[in-house]
Parts: structure tokens; C-alpha cells; sequence
């Protein structure tokens, strides 16, 4: 009997390895196409059946897309406005989300459901009424609009931050006030060394969406010499033709920081979004 169990359970263990091993190479097939794009010839590139090892393998195509486009300057944009979100969202959410988590007042639950409502608000919705107030006090065509915002809060980095300090137990909060410590002295020496994780994990997710962000750039920057990366990728294609291996070649480029900066950070940000929904 506890062969047969132990047959089964490896049995749907190397079924359930299979499936997993599916779907990662059914997620990598448009990177791998995308790499295999990069390498192509122009005769390769729209054979029938697709060529997705291609031969001969041409690397030109990297410098091309690097020297054809002011890549380092659109580059340096995106970091400047992802650093400077991260500073804003990190400052302004750790403050806020310890309001809601450890400071008691009157009404700060209903404030905090009041918060989350807004998550419910989409882009599209308040596009035009915030271009409109951006424009008003010329905003437009700085980097401002892009990253002033988040010295405000984000609802859902707040929320995560929020759940996150709730694990923390009240009673150190207690001993250092008793110590005579004020909110802002547990907030920085006793919460945040705790938090890490999460902070991680925040920090994470705003530079992937600046760095990938299309629709704000888009908007807001009108001069060329401000363009980010995605921007910068338009360039590639115009009304009569597309560079399909330099946008490519030029895309998997700016695809290798986010990777990079995940596998640095995968354990502290696995560990982040396991902790941060433990207690509500």
C-alpha cells in the first residue's frame, strides 16, 4: 500500500514538473523569438515555416541599434525618472502605510478603504483631467509629470507596505515609545530594517513599470532629447518600413536591467510578496 502511494505521489510530481516545464517554455517562446529575430538576415526574417535558429547568425545588428538612436541618453532618461519614482513611492507609501498600520485615530480604517476605492479608478479615467492640470501649470514636456506623483502615495504599494508592517508585533512599537522614541525613530530604526522584503519588492515593481512605461512618455514628453527607452524604440518603425532586427536587437537590450535586477533580487522579493498578505 505505501508503494502504491509513493508511486503516485511521484508519479503526479513528475506530471506536475512536465506542465510547469510546458508553460515556462510557452512564456519564453516570444523572448526566444525575439533574440532569434535580432540575429536574423532580411531574407530569414518572414520565411514559411518560421526559421527560429538563424543561419547564418548576424550580431551587427546590436551595434546598429545602439549607434542608430541616441540609446545611452535615452537611457540615461529612463533612469533618471525610474530612480526618482522609486525614491518618491518608497518615501511617500512608508509614511502613509505606517499611518494606517500602527497610529491610531479616529477613522483611519474607512480612510484606508477610501484609498484602496481609488484602485478601482483606471488610467483612462483620469488621463485627460490630469494632462489637463499638468498642461495648466507647464508640466508638459518635463519630467515632472512623470515623477512628482509619486512623492503621493500609490494605493497599491501602500496597501502592501500596510499589510506587511501589520506583521510586525505591535509591543516593539510599545518599547520604543516607552524609550521615549518618536513615530518618525520606529519608522526608521525599527520598522524599515524589518521591512526590507517589502521595500524590495516596491522598489522592484516601480522601476519595471517607469522603465516599461510607453503611455506616460508618450504624453507628457515632446522633445526628443527627454525621450525614455520605449520611446526611443519607435523610432525603428515608420509608415512606409519597419527595422525588425535592430527594434528587436534594441528591445532585448533594454529587456537585460530587468532581468539582471530580478535574479540579484529574486529571494528578497519572493520573500516580500509571501509576507506582505499574512495578516490583514
Amino acid at each position: 500500500m505505501k508503494a502504491r502511494k509513493g508511486y503516485a505521489y511521484l508519479t503526479g510530481r513528475v506530471l506536475l514538473h512536465i506542465f510547469l516545464y510546458f508553460l515556462v517554455l510557452i512564456f519564453l517562446l516570444p523572448f526566444f523569438w525575439m533574440v532569434s529575430t535580432s540575429l536574423k538576415t532580411d531574407e530569414q526574417l518572414f520565411i514559411i515555416p518560421p526559421q527560429w535558429i538563424p543561419n547564418p547568425i548576424v550580431f551587427g545588428h546590436y551595434k546598429e541599434a545602439v549607434s542608430r538612436i541616441p540609446y545611452l541618453l535615452y537611457l540615461k532618461n529612463t533612469l533618471i525618472i525610474c530612480i526618482v519614482n522609486i525614491i518618491g513611492v518608497l518615501f511617500s507609501s512608508m509614511l502613509v502605510a505606517y499611518g494606517f498600520s500602527k497610529i491610531p485615530w479616529r477613522g483611519r480604517d474607512i480612510f484606508f478603504i477610501i484609498m484602496l476605492s481609488t484602485l478601482m479608478l483606471p488610467y483612462q479615467v483620469t488621463m485627460i483631467p490630469i494632462f489637463i492640470v499638468f498642461r495648466k501649470i507647464n508640466w508638459v514636456g518635463t519630467f515632472k509629470p512623470l515623477t512628482i506623483p509619486s512623492f503621493f502615495g500609490n494605493a497599491f504599494y501602500i496597501f502592501l507596505l500596510r499589510q506587511f508592517f501589520m506583521t510586525i508585533p505591535l509591543e516593539l512599537s510599545d518599547a520604543a515609545k516607552i524609550d521615549g522614541a518618536g513615530d518618525l525613530n520606529i519608522l526608521l530604526n525599527i520598522i524599515l530594517p524589518l521591512a526590507k522584503p517589502a521595500i524590495a519588492t516596491i522598489a522592484l515593481f516601480t522601476f519595471i513599470s517607469n522603465w516599461n512605461d510607453f503611455l506616460g512618455p508618450l504624453i507628457y514628453l515632446n522633445d526628443a532629447s527627454r525621450y525614455t527607452i520605449s520611446l526611443g524604440l519607435q523610432q525603428f518603425q515608420s509608415a512606409y518600413d519597419t527595422q525588425w532586427q535592430n527594434l528587436m536587437a534594441a528591445t532585448t537590450i533594454s529587456i537585460i536591467p530587468i532581468i539582471v535586477i530580478f535574479f540579484l533580487a529574486q529571494k528578497t522579493f519572493v520573500e516580500g510578496i509571501t509576507l506582505t498578505g499574512i495578516k490583514g
